[in-house]
């Protein structure tokens, strides 16, 4: 009889997969790293970020739109942008820097990261600085601030009408600027148009009337950013090609416009059924803006792609420990981890985010259907959205063999999110964040990036 947790896996998915298989020990491996090693010299609960990841995506995206471009004979360039806001770590942004990329940002903070990483060398004044969001007081003088200390590619994207007259005045001679869209939002969603952006029609008459008067300012991209992402739906392709037509409408009247930013992301793997062909994708929008494009006889722009998620999403994991289970009634069977959901992921509680949620060791017991609660008091506090519609099956429990369970995928925003280094609910400690990479042999190394957060700390921020 196929009773074993192994047996349930390898009957419903693919498995093993590309990143993950499962040694004779019956114990979970991630790119490799065998994670019971990791588990055995830090403990749990913990957050790991597995650097070179970082880098194979960025080079994949790289490959996928440049060979897209190579079949259609686009003449414009590729440029790959890394959004800060996804996660602001420097060893995130260092591991980044190292592909050749650009930096997408979205508030007056982020440009002091762009000032930091120039102090040491990590960013150079010809890289492209898109700056994003709607802008602060604050915001528009560190972009000021940036483009008169000679850094030539910083795009200020105009959010609203208002943002250009605001920024002009405080820049000296000739700045480049963007405008973001407002697009319309998937038809579910409960509001029609996205509140960032300027709307569709009202792009001509800015800049005829606006943007065409401000003779320091030059106009190179054009900003379009789906919420939903890049998806291969027809909402998604409706609005791309509005886009293009506002494009080359915008790109007759103002030949200095060059670039295209078709922001929202790839999609990231959430489950172990994750099916998504990103070389069809890269090259099926580069066929429709090459063919809008000549429609309208405009010469095909420069693209830009703003990735985050997709950029460190599949670099992060978060592991901890099943310390207890609890049987609440005849059918429902609680195991207690040694953190929290809703602090160190708290997408799965806001948004209900599915994350690839997989055991580290004992995949050769039987397994069972269980619930999963956090520490805090909250009754929000657990995780129960996994792809077995809504139930979690992991080996059985045991209270003298401990189980240890793995969330991947996790890299993007949960630290931004559930305030690194602050306060946590109930009080609940941030768990160790460790580094993982590799030598130039391939040899596995690993550093603490951060220790589990101490009562002396936070008792300091609550003026204890």
């Amino acid at each position: 009889m196929k009773d074993k947790y192994i047996d349930l896996v390898e009957q419903t998915f693919d498995f093993p997969q590309e990143e993950f298989e499962v040694d004779e020990d019956f114990c979970l491996s991630f790119h490799g790293i065998y994670l019971m090693d990791i588990i055995k010299q830090y403990g749990t609960p913990l957050k790991f970020t597995y650097l070179p990841k970082i880098s194979e995506n960025i080079r994949r995206a790289k490959t996928w739109f440049n060979v897209a471009m190579a079949k259609v004979d686009y003449q414009g360039k590729y440029n790959y942008c890394y959004c800060t806001k996804s996660s602001h770590f420097r060893f995130v942004l260092e591991e980044a820097l190292k592909n050749e990329i650009h930096i997408e940002t979205s508030s007056a903070f982020d440009l002091e990261i762009v000032s930091s990483l120039f102090d040491d060398g990590l960013i150079k004044k010809n890289q492209f600085i898109v700056c994003n969001g709607y802008k602060t007081t604050g915001y528009i003088e560190r972009i000021a601030t940036l483009i008169n200390d000679g850094f030539s590619k910083v795009h200020a994207i105009i959010d609203n009408v208002e943002e250009l007259g605001k920024l002009a005045p405080k820049i000296n001679g000739d700045f480049n600027i963007g405008i973001r869209i407002a697009s319309e939002e998937e038809p579910k969603h409960e509001f029609y148009t996205s509140r960032l952006g300027i709307g569709y029609r009202d792009i001509l008459p800015f800049y005829r009337d606006t943007v065409a008067k401000e003779k320091h300012a030059k106009l190179k991209m054009l900003h379009f950013f789906i919420n939903t992402g890049i998806t291969d739906t027809a909402y998604y392709w409706n609005e791309l090609h509005k886009c293009l037509r506002v494009y080359c409408e915008l790109k007759k009247e103002c030949p200095e416009l060059t670039s295209l930013n078709i922001g929202g992301g790839f999609p990231i793997k959430r489950s172990l059924t994750f099916d998504y062909d990103y070389a069809y994708m890269a090259e099926e929008i580069i066929a429709q803006i090459k063919w809008v494009c000549n429609e309208y006889k405009v010469k095909e722009p420069d693209i830009f792609t703003e990735f985050g998620s997709f950029t460190v999403g599949e670099s992060g994991a978060t592991i901890y420990s099943v310390i207890n289970q609890k049987q609440q009634n005849d059918r429902e069977k609680w195991n207690m981890i040694d953190g929290s959901f809703m602090t160190t992921l708290p997408d799965a509680w806001a948004i209900s985010q599915r994350f690839v949620m997989l055991p580290v060791n004992h995949w050769d017991r039987r397994y069972e259907r269980v619930l999963l609660g956090g520490l805090t008091c909250d009754s929000d506090d657990y995780y129960n959205s996994e792809q077995h519609v809504n139930a979690i099956y992991i080996p059985q429990f045991d209270k003298d063999e401990v189980l240890y369970i793995g969330f991947f995928n996790t890299g993007a925003y949960q630290e931004s999110l559930s305030g690194f280094g602050g306060i946590q609910h109930c009080l609940i400690p941030a768990p160790k964040h460790i580094i993982i990479d590799r030598d130039e042999n391939g040899e596995i190394f690993t550093r603490i990036f951060s220790k589990e957060q101490s009562h002396k700390s936070m008792l300091k921020i609550l003026g204890y």
